[in-house]
C-alpha cells in the first residue's frame, strides 16, 4: 500500500469511478439542457463515490496481489 504503483492504480480506479458516476448522474438527471442538471448534487455524489473507491482500495490492499489495490489475482496462463 505504500508503493507508488499502488497509489497510481488506486487513483486510476477512483478517476474511472468519478467519470462513470458523473456521466450516469448527468445522463439520468438532464432535462433539456445543461442548466437543468443539479450540479451541486452531481458533484457531491461523484465525490462520495470517488472517496468510496479510494477507501475500498486501501481496505482491500492486503487481499489481492501484493502492492496492488486489486482483490482479484490474474489467472494462471497455460
Amino acid at each position: 500500500m505504500l508503493s507508488r504503483a499502488f497509489w497510481a492504480d488506486a487513483i486510476e480506479r477512483a478517476a474511472r469511478t468519478a467519470a462513470q458516476t458523473a456521466l450516469a448522474l448527468v445522463t439520468a438527471t438532464a432535462g433539456l439542457g445543461l442548466d437543468d442538471i443539479a450540479w451541486t448534487d452531481t458533484l457531491s455524489i461523484t465525490g462520495l463515490a470517488t472517496l468510496a473507491s479510494l477507501l475500498t482500495s486501501v481496505a482491500t490492499s492486503g487481499v489481492g496481489p501484493t502492492g496492488t489495490p486489486s482483490v482479484v489475482t490474474e489467472p494462471a496462463t497455460a
